[in-house]
């Protein structure tokens, strides 16, 4: 993967209000953060994405590059190998608004409020 590709995919998450989107030393990737609440995880190898476990599930069994999340809950979230000549940047890009749009489902409405402010 390509730094440009990189670059990208940080550079879109960080257009979603009240994203924080950081490269985490400890665990050598880019995390990206709502409100301390983890959306993604992104390493040139590899993004790490939250969805919906039965969406999860249709996108393995239609991409090989998508696997059960590396590092993490496997039911809930998901990996992408990269460099991925099987989904494009948009899809990928809608997947990274899909993990966004759930961590922001499970904020309390205190939060959510901070957030809609932004």
């Amino acid at each position: 993967m390509t730094e440009t590709q990189l670059d990208r995919f940080i550079n879109y998450a960080k257009t979603l209000k009240g994203s924080d989107i950081y490269y985490r030393e400890s665990w050598g990737c880019y995390y990206f953060s709502l409100l301390g609440k983890s959306f993604g995880m992104l390493k040139p190898e590899y993004l790490t994405l939250k969805g919906d476990p039965e969406e999860n599930n249709a996108l393995r069994d239609m991409y090989s590059d998508v696997i059960p999340g590396y590092y993490s809950n496997k039911v809930h979230w998901n990996s992408i190998v990269l460099p991925t000549d099987q989904l494009s940047h948009e899809e990928i890009e809608k997947m990274i608004l899909k993990s966004y749009t759930l961590v922001y489902a499970n904020l309390s409405k205190k939060n959510k409020m901070v957030i809609d402010a932004l």
